[in-house]
């Protein structure tokens, strides 16, 4: 008899911790939201002297994984990871030596040097979301992005230049802020697909200045076209 009603008891106990712990589960799922972006995009350079210029754009893509973390009904912490493909192209008035693995070159005054570089980035961020109206919500995103260059390359077209490495002309390590905005379209309650437009910039100097090479502080410059799913977890 009194095996028969400890095993009542335990089975009693069990019962009550999964009806506690499933619906705080269910609660705490409800707090999260993961995200999945492939991001066409624009980029190119900024220059702060005019004896070093930027020379068009390149276009390139990102991927970004994010989880948000609701802190109200329309505010959320994101956080995540983001791996882009970007470039750009600059000119210099002036003829400058590069350095390139175990030999330098001089560039011609007025010639292209175009800029391959990808980055992989740590962005965090407040995010802002309206109710939502019908099957759509609109949100904003402002943050920061810690980066690092993990491939850099040059092509210079004027000394038959394609595909060189340049990581010792890029600085490895960079900093930048972005701006997001878009729109959700909620698929069922657990899912959206998403659209919008972000800006993003390095506030860093993404080339050293060597030798002869002009003493600017070059920043690089993003326009994203989002694309994206939303999942609750």
């Amino acid at each position: 008899m009194r095996s028969f009603k400890e095993s009542n008891v335990r089975k009693e106990a069990v019962l009550l911790i999964l009806f506690l712990f499933l619906p705080a589960k269910s609660m705490f799922a409800q707090d999260y939201r993961l995200g999945i972006y492939l991001n066409p995009l624009i980029s190119w350079f900024h220059t702060d002297i005019v004896e070093v210029r930027n020379e068009g754009s390149r276009a390139g893509i990102n991927l970004n994984l994010t989880v948000e973390k609701y802190l109200s009904d329309r505010f959320s912490a994101v956080g995540g990871m983001s791996l882009s493909g970007t470039g750009g192209r600059i000119v210099s008035r002036n003829p400058v030596t590069f350095r390139f693995p175990g030999y330098t070159s001089l560039i011609p005054a007025n010639n292209p040097v175009i800029y391959k570089i990808q980055y992989l980035s740590i962005p965090v961020g407040i995010k802002f979301k309206t109710d939502e109206m019908g099957l759509f919500s609109y949100w904003g995103e402002f943050g920061f992005d810690p980066k690092i260059v993990v491939r850099g390359r040059f092509d210079i077209p004027s000394i038959d230049i394609d595909g060189q490495k340049a990581m010792s002309e890029i600085r490895r390590f960079n900093f930048g802020y972005h701006l997001n905005g878009g729109i959700d379209y909620s698929i069922d309650g657990s899912a959206s697909l998403v659209v919008g437009l972000g800006f993003e910039s390095n506030l860093l100097d993404i080339t050293k200045d060597l030798g002869d090479q002009g003493n600017d502080r070059t920043s690089h410059k993003f326009l994203k076209f989002i694309f994206g799913v939303n999942f609750e977890l």
